[in-house]
């Protein structure tokens, strides 16, 4: 792990403390959690916006096959 130093309100640090002595752990646990926790939710918000902007890119495009042909051609093997 890397060591980080990070400035806290003063209710911040007391509402750690609290949650710290109720769950009984370090207050550096609980802020690497509620940091995976930050990175999983901007994740997902990452891929949502890729997805949303891939979606329909190809739409209008003549230059592609016929993908309903193609797949109809696979079912019947």
């Amino acid at each position: 792990m890397i060591r980080t130093q990070i400035y806290l309100t003063e209710r911040q640090r007391a509402e750690l403390t609290t949650i710290s002595k109720i769950h009984g752990k370090k207050q550096s646990e609980l802020i690497r959690e509620a940091v995976d926790r930050l990175i999983d939710q901007a994740g997902n918000s990452r891929r949502e916006v890729v997805l949303r902007e891939a979606a329909g890119i190809w739409k209008g495009r003549t230059d592609l096959p016929d993908f309903k042909k193609i797949r109809t051609e696979w079912d019947r093997i």
